[in-house]
């Protein structure tokens, strides 16, 4: 492996330094043959990892494959993601469990941490084997229904019980499907409405976060919020971690920036679930992530082939893509505004989800010893985005057209580049 030096780039804290990288880590010194990248102008940050990643393989690789949602998340600057678990088939075993990991080693861009169902086929019906996918190779401490809310508490108690001894974690879907049914699409509202869309109450999000909080606190179990999208689930989560309650909560790019005004057209790219909220919950968001009630930014990275999108609005699957432009929108949404420093951002896109999701060795600080997992950041440099010029498969994406920050230089990975930018 290709030594490499990073000279004169600055670290989260806004001190400038040389960066070492050999042998999968930062060292001390250089050896005499070390590349030379020169980064002055160029902020270093930890390796992002996404604690919500949809990479569709197996069963819809016409949607993406591991190989190009890792291509996509390196280009992002991600040097980990979580592979939710509603692939076809759901990853519901420890053999589906290790399938996905292998995958990712195979791809080999990226580490796909993999995220096991909560119960057998996402039914919400019998817990899936938790234990097992545990103690598999994939070493599995993340459990989620996403895309279907576990409704039923007693199932959702055990799931925390079992999942304790491991210290792992239940992320929650957090949609009472009684509240905003499969035909609730659009924020609940005035636009809703005018538009004829299935409203989306805020109260269907909020009740589950609650219910689920006072479940976790109960059985002493860790307890994610996947996705929050309202004001009113903001506060639940802030009264929760009064409590004491082992609570994270994650938001995603677009419910920071993009808002029901989209939908006005019916352009299905907008079809999100949860739906995209209104301006008072967006600042409320913002808030939360600014003052750390909101740990984590989650992508919810959702690609989709154009079959399931090229339908009436009613009829489209919902979801985004995000990889690829995360940071871009949290350096427009929060940086710019001065709501976050980049010390702040390395603590909600980095530290905070590897410990979300247990891993050793991503989120790490970068310093002497730690593995070399890098993103170089240009914070001056935009573009406007072109949907044509993913590394996704899917062209679903919700920021196409915009000019946004394009910050990602190149992206390492224990010290081997999965990305370097080519036009500049």
């Amino acid at each position: 492996m290709t030594a490499t030096t990073l000279h004169g780039v600055q670290l989260p804290d806004g001190t400038r330094t040389d960066l070492h990288l050999a042998n999968g880590v930062i060292t001390e010194s250089a050896p005499a043959d070390a590349r030379i990248v020169d980064c002055h102008g160029l902020i270093a940050l930890p390796g992002l990892v996404d604690p919500h990643t949809h990479l569709r393989e197996p069963g819809r690789e016409d949607a993406e494959t591991v190989l190009s949602g890792t291509e996509a998340a390196a280009r992002g600057g991600f040097t980990a993601v979580c592979a939710m678990a509603n692939t076809q088939p759901v990853t519901d075993t420890a053999e589906k469990a290790e399938h996905v990991l292998d995958l990712g080693l195979n791809a080999g861009l990226v580490d796909v941490v993999v995220i096991g169902a909560i119960s057998k086929g996402l039914k919400g019906e019998e817990l899936a084997e938790l234990g097992l996918m545990n103690r598999s190779r994939a070493r599995v401490t993340m459990f989620s229904d996403d895309g279907m809310c576990l409704m039923n508490p007693q199932l959702m108690r055990r799931a925390l019980e079992w999942v304790r001894p491991f210290n792992g974690v239940v992320a929650q879907h957090s949609q009472d499907s009684f509240l905003a049914g499969p035909g609730a699409c659009c924020h609940e509202g005035e636009l809703s409405g005018r538009l004829g869309l299935g409203g989306w109450p805020p109260v269907a999000e909020s009740t589950i976060i609650a219910r689920d909080a006072m479940l976790a606190e109960a059985t002493g179990s860790r307890l994610h919020v996947c996705h929050i999208t309202t004001a009113e689930g903001v506060e639940v989560v802030r009264w929760a971690k009064q409590r004491g309650v082992q609570i994270t909560a994650e938001v995603t790019p677009h419910h920071l920036l993009l808002g029901t005004e989209e939908l006005t057209g019916y352009d299905t790219v907008y079809k999100v679930n949860p739906p995209l909220r209104t301006p008072e919950h967006i600042e409320a968001l913002r808030a939360a992530l600014e003052d750390g009630t909101i740990d984590v930014v989650g992508t919810d990275h959702a690609p989709h082939a154009p079959q399931d999108k090229d339908h009436a609005f009613v009829d489209a699957r919902p979801g985004m893509l995000g990889l690829e432009q995360a940071l871009s929108v949290v350096i427009e949404t929060m940086v710019k505004p001065g709501r976050l420093t980049w010390a702040q951002v390395a603590e909600r896109m980095s530290h905070a989800p590897a410990r979300l999701a247990s891993l050793a060795d991503q989120g790490r600080p970068l310093r002497v010893g730690e593995p070399a997992n890098i993103v170089l950041v240009n914070p001056d440099r935009t573009a406007t985005v072109d949907r044509a010029q993913s590394r996704s498969l899917s062209r679903n994406n919700p920021y196409h057209g915009r000019t946004l920050p394009d910050p990602v230089e190149a992206t390492f990975l224990r010290g081997r580049q999965t990305f370097a930018r080519t036009d500049s």
